[in-house]
């Protein structure tokens, strides 16, 4: 069952309030729970849904140094002795839990009204669309109003440049010989104050982004971040959005499935160490199908990943080769899936499956929000870039009649005095 997939495991000790001791043994992370085995007698000591979890939290005790606890109700587990260590387990421990909650499967699988509330939400995000449509066409005139009001205070300002060579003319002596070459002195050409628009950014095609537990290279430090596919590069960036590294995808030479949940992407290079990221993510088998149109001859599977689709796991499925258990790369078998029909006899092929793929139902409506919600981005990001333009015109239009008012009152002062 799917229930049962190990993610997975990590040698601790895990404090029996009853018995007043640690106990020495093996947490595990399935898709839906967090367990923990005792070392010899194998006996399941904590078996917590994701679901029911409260708390996730990096403590310290009078007992142990370190700690890792979780809440669940009223009952509060202590695992302590964590390998390879406490901040690699919170984080893909804490990874999990947050995506289970966000994604709400089991809550989607049991309750039927689960379709309803998705399509009441893509009604609601629709109405949002909308209103904001309204508000930049809006903003659009608006804008408009704005250039013209630029335009007719450009024409006023050249009106009064006017005005002033009359008056200087008026106010020169009669007697004054060069009165008439007032007016064949060119106009001084004044730079108009038009604020330029932005220019359009040039955005590639965004294919999907999730969240990830990044370890670069045989480092052993887990750390969150974020996994962007475009259509034409793979970007990996840390939890603050700054960018790791970006694979263009010819430089990508290969892609390991090792779970459904886990895949390593490497770059290859000649007289230095290769470029690689091991990446994990409850969300990755979104991800595995779309990498396998993208990068079909790049793609392997190993042997663990076939283990986890077939009916029967192999004896290396034990997880005990993960970086998150012992630091080293995993060195199983390496395996390819068959394009050609008849190889579907090989053991596996055809039952491969991603055990936590959305429904058909969910996957379109989760195809829907995405696709409204990047519509509502590029229009907020629009209506962003034009209230500053307008913001930038305001501020030219507010200059320019203060200028425009100063010059009125100094010709009506020289005016007068003709008079």
């Amino acid at each position: 069952m799917n229930e049962d997939i190990r993610i997975h495991s990590w040698p601790c000790s895990y404090y029996l309030d009853a018995a007043k001791r640690w106990i020495p043994g093996k947490l595990s992370l399935t898709p839906v729970s967090v367990r923990f085995a005792a070392d010899g007698t194998g006996e399941l000591l904590v078996d917590s849904r994701l679901s029911g979890i409260s708390e996730i939290k990096k403590e310290s005790s009078r007992f142990i140094f370190s700690s890792l606890t979780i809440l669940e109700k009223d009952t509060k587990h202590w695992f302590g002795s964590l390998h390879p260590n406490r901040n690699v387990v919170f984080n893909v421990l804490e990874h999990f839990w947050r995506e289970q909650l966000l994604s709400g499967r089991e809550s989607a699988a049991g309750a039927p009204s689960a379709p309803g509330k998705g399509k009441e939400l893509v009604g609601m995000l629709e109405g949002s669309q909308k209103r904001l449509e309204d508000t930049a066409k809006v903003l659009s005139s608006q804008g408009e109003q704005f250039d013209n009001i630029m335009r007719g205070l450009h024409k006023i300002e050249g009106d009064m440049d006017v005005a002033d060579r009359l008056l200087t003319e008026l106010e020169s002596p009669s007697w004054w010989p060069f009165s008439g070459k007032l007016w064949k002195t060119p106009l001084e050409a004044k730079p108009k104050e038009t604020p330029a628009a932005p220019d359009p950014k040039n955005q590639e095609g965004f294919l999907l982004r999730i969240p990830v537990i990044i370890t670069h290279r045989t480092d052993s430090n887990a750390k969150p971040g974020k996994l962007t596919l475009l259509s034409s590069a793979l970007e990996i960036r840390d939890c603050n959005s700054q960018l790791l590294h970006r694979f263009e995808s010819r430089d990508v030479d290969d892609i390991r499935v090792h779970t459904p949940y886990e895949i390593s992407v490497r770059q290859r290079f000649i007289g230095k160490p290769d470029n690689s990221f091991r990446l994990l993510s409850a969300r990755m088998p979104e991800v595995i199908p779309i990498l396998e149109m993208q990068f079909s001859r790049k793609m392997q599977f190993l042997e663990d990943a076939l283990g986890f689709a077939g009916a029967g796991k192999s004896p290396q499925a034990d997880l005990g080769t993960s970086i998150w258990q012992a630091g080293v790369p995993a060195h199983g078998m390496i395996l390819k899936f068959p394009s050609n029909p008849k190889h579907s006899r090989i053991p596996g092929f055809k039952t491969r499956k991603y055990p936590v793929a959305p429904e058909p139902s969910l996957r379109a409506l989760r195809v829907s929000l995405w696709q409204i919600l990047k519509k509502l981005k590029g229009l907020a990001l629009e209506t962003e870039a034009e209230l500053e333009r307008q913001d930038e015109a305001l501020d030219s239009i507010s200059s320019s009649v203060d200028r425009a008012t100063l010059n009125i009152d100094r010709q009506n002062r020289r005016m007068r005095k003709l008079t």
